[in-house]
């Protein structure tokens, strides 16, 4: 089995990824190889940070990685906010004042269009790649539902008629951004 380190210290994102990728991989946190940096991520698009902290890792670890970026980008708001999403209210990486920034900003917009969009950077023995996941969708006025994390409560998908946080967790793993960027990189590794 293949071991590849996610660069990320966000527990929800890690626990996704793993439920997707079951036992195609043998997924390493950053905690596992002993780094407890806060990777930076500088870059103003979602592949260059993806690439920052996927680069970091493999750098700093000599070890086959993978790392990415998501962001919610709403048309009304010019794909705002985007590479910011998980800072829009601030340095905090807090999602209730996100998404309480996020409700307020489309007051009164009628166009409530979105997409959540996740770019994965995998470096293996040297070589950079890149897949890319992207689910349409809108922006509801209130949230709903308890499950998965960041804006997950305010979008709720085309085709359906659920939040991504009222969706069970299988549900949102079977359509999500995040889902269709790691199997576009799983289906690569299946092929190495």
């Amino acid at each position: 089995m293949k071991k590849f380190v996610f660069a990320t210290n966000n527990i929800h994102k890690l626990k996704e990824v793993a439920a997707i990728v079951g036992h195609q991989i043998e997924l390493l946190s950053l905690k596992d190889i002993g780094c407890h940096d806060d990777i930076p991520e500088t870059a103003d698009t979602l592949e260059g940070n993806a690439l920052l902290k996927a680069r970091y890792v493999y750098e700093r670890y000599h070890t086959n990685c993978f790392a990415d970026d998501t962001g919610l980008e709403v048309e009304a708001l010019g794909g705002a906010p985007g590479v910011y999403s998980a800072r829009y209210a601030g340095e905090g990486h807090n999602s209730e004042e996100n998404i309480k920034k996020l409700l307020h900003e489309l007051e009164g917009k009628d166009n409530r269009h979105a997409r959540f969009r996740t770019v994965f950077a995998l470096i293996i023995n040297g070589k950079e790649h890149l897949f890319e996941g992207i689910v349409r969708g809108e922006i509801i006025t209130r949230k709903r539902g308890t499950s998965g994390f960041g804006y997950d409560p305010v979008f709720v998908p085309e085709g359906f008629t659920q939040t991504f946080a009222e969706m069970s967790e299988e549900q949102k793993n079977k359509i999500s951004h995040r889902a269709l960027a790691v199997g576009k990189l799983c289906k690569f590794l299946n092929t190495l």
